[in-house]
């Protein structure tokens, strides 16, 4: 009996081993699959559910809520350059003044972002993107009650500050879009903001000549108003919400997706698809790793490049519109006292005509066809060779404008064509950064290239309004030589992304 009960006692051990073993089996395989992309049929992710409800009503609403919201950027980024000449006839304000007035939106754009990263990630996009519609209209209007030149300073930084939530609108799209529209859409997106180019022009052309700046920085807050007015039927990131543990909430978002494109709920258990432990998250330091090391540099080379050349142009044309501006009188008379306060060309500079805004209407809709060229030619031609050709062909439209700055028909001519390439080139980089960095830097390092633009960004009125005006030669040559040297940088990149999945993984020894 005793040695009965013995092996009856042994083999109630050996199961319960094999019970535990299995048991421990079971419990690894459930914290990996809930963690991959690659899931059983009982699970899906918010991804797959995206790609299951396909593109439908609830995307074209999205579309247009956040629409608004790329437009009223691009509106306070036009502004600019309509206000500048303004101010300085009105004011009697300095060139370097002039400059500083746009340079400031720029820095308050680039040190908004580690905040307005911080706060999306923590309290979600949504919300993010409700408080800076809020700011930015709050702001917009007390931009137009400035009295003086100081306060309009203050008031146009904060207005950068808020507008450095924007892009937080193209994240929150992107991540409702399935995969195979995704890129045409975000195209669609971009083309908001050509609207909003456009929009401000035609509301400068109607209310400068009779009600003046102050109303058109108070009707140009109006795209901020009703994206405000929409941002509580705006729904919140499915991806941010199960990421951060709100899976029920996040579930009846799907829902949502799914009955307003008339597509069944999935079955099953949601899980997460793209969790990056803490230890593996990407640091700023990383994007110095050996295999990444001179895309880096490049990269930021070209976003500043890109943003410097851009904003050149759209700042540029304002001043070789104006029509008592003579480029030879003003140079002669200046004699390169750029910081002193303008008098001799104070006289011979006026409010913006109609022709002035029609011809800059004109050289705003080139951005249409800058953007859809370079889709159709980025995905047959590879990334680095449409960067290349063009910032090759934005500098030589540029060295046109020695023969022909001084014949409105054809500058006009010019500088569409200027503006379509170098819009098209921002289109281009877009595509090609994100492709180039693994899954757990990408963020960071479009982060920084983004940052890099806005550096560009802030450099760029001291020479197409300041060094402009007495120089006209070595500003354009500084813009031609900023490309070629652009143009040399692509060719550069050690990475073509043209059909190349996007990598999740690096390695990295951690200290």
């Amino acid at each position: 009996m005793e040695s009965s009960s013995s092996g009856y006692q042994n083999l109630n051990e050996s199961d319960r081993k094999i019970s535990n073993v299995f048991t421990a089996k079971k419990q690894a395989q459930d914290f990996e699959m809930s963690n991959v992309s690659v899931v059983p049929d009982e699970t899906f992710t918010v991804a797959q559910a995206v790609d299951a409800f396909g593109f439908g009503r609830f995307q074209v609403k999205l579309s247009l809520f956040t629409g608004l919201c790329w437009m009223a950027d691009s509106m306070e980024t036009t502004i600019l350059s309509i206000l500048s000449p303004t101010l300085q006839y009105e004011w009697q304000i300095t060139l370097f003044q002039q400059a500083l007035a746009t340079t400031v939106v720029f820095m308050g754009m680039m040190l908004s972002l580690p905040f307005w990263g911080f706060f999306s990630d923590k309290f979600g996009r949504k919300t993010a993107l409700t408080l800076c519609s809020v700011l930015l209209f709050y702001f917009g209007i007390l931009s137009s009650m400035s009295p003086n030149y100081t306060w309009l300073l203050i008031l146009r930084g904060l207005v950068g500050f808020a507008i450095g939530c924007s892009p937080q609108s193209v994240t929150l799209y992107a991540e409702f879009l399935p995969c195979k529209q995704r890129a045409k859409c975000v195209v669609l997106l971009d083309c908001f903001w050509a609207l909003g180019a456009c929009f401000e022009v035609l509301l400068a052309l109607i209310v400068m000549p009779t009600l003046g700046w102050k109303w058109l920085l108070v009707l140009s807050t109006a795209p901020l108003l009703g994206f405000a007015c929409v941002c509580p039927w705006l729904p919140e990131s499915a991806k941010y919400l199960v990421t951060n543990g709100q899976t029920d909430k996040a579930i009846d978002t799907l829902k949502k997706v799914a009955y307003d494109n008339g597509k069944p709920m999935l079955l099953g258990r949601l899980v997460v698809d793209d969790v990056v432990l803490e230890e593996k998250r990407g640091r700023f330091t990383d994007l110095l790793l050996p295999q990444l090391r001179v895309s880096s540099i490049l990269l930021w080379f070209i976003w500043l490049v890109c943003a410097f050349c851009y904003y050149g142009i759209v700042l540029m044309s304002t001043g070789l519109f104006e029509s008592s501006y003579n480029i030879r009188s003003c140079s002669s008379n200046l004699d390169g006292r750029i910081f002193k306060t303008v008098q001799s060309c104070t006289a011979e500079s006026h409010y913006l005509t109609t022709r002035d805004y029609i011809d800059l209407l004109w050289t705003t809709l080139a951005e249409f066809p800058g953007i859809f060229a370079t889709i159709f030619v980025i995905d047959r031609f590879g990334r680095k060779i449409t960067l290349v050709f063009q910032f090759t062909l934005f500098a030589i439209t540029l060295f046109l404008l020695f023969q022909y700055a001084k014949n409105r028909v054809l500058l006009t001519i010019t500088l569409f064509f200027a503006r379509g390439i170098i819009a098209g080139v921002f289109q281009a980089i877009y595509v090609y950064t994100p492709e180039v960095y693994p899954t757990p830097l990408r963020s960071i390092g479009v982060g920084t290239c983004s940052a890099m633009a806005r550096l560009g960004a802030m450099i760029t009125p001291y020479i197409a309004q300041v060094l402009l005006k007495s120089s006209f030669n070595t500003s354009i040559i500084i813009y031609i030589t900023a490309a070629l040297l652009a143009a040399i940088a692509s060719s550069l990149l050690p990475i073509e992304t043209k059909g190349r999945d996007m990598k999740e993984e690096y390695y990295v020894e951690r200290d």
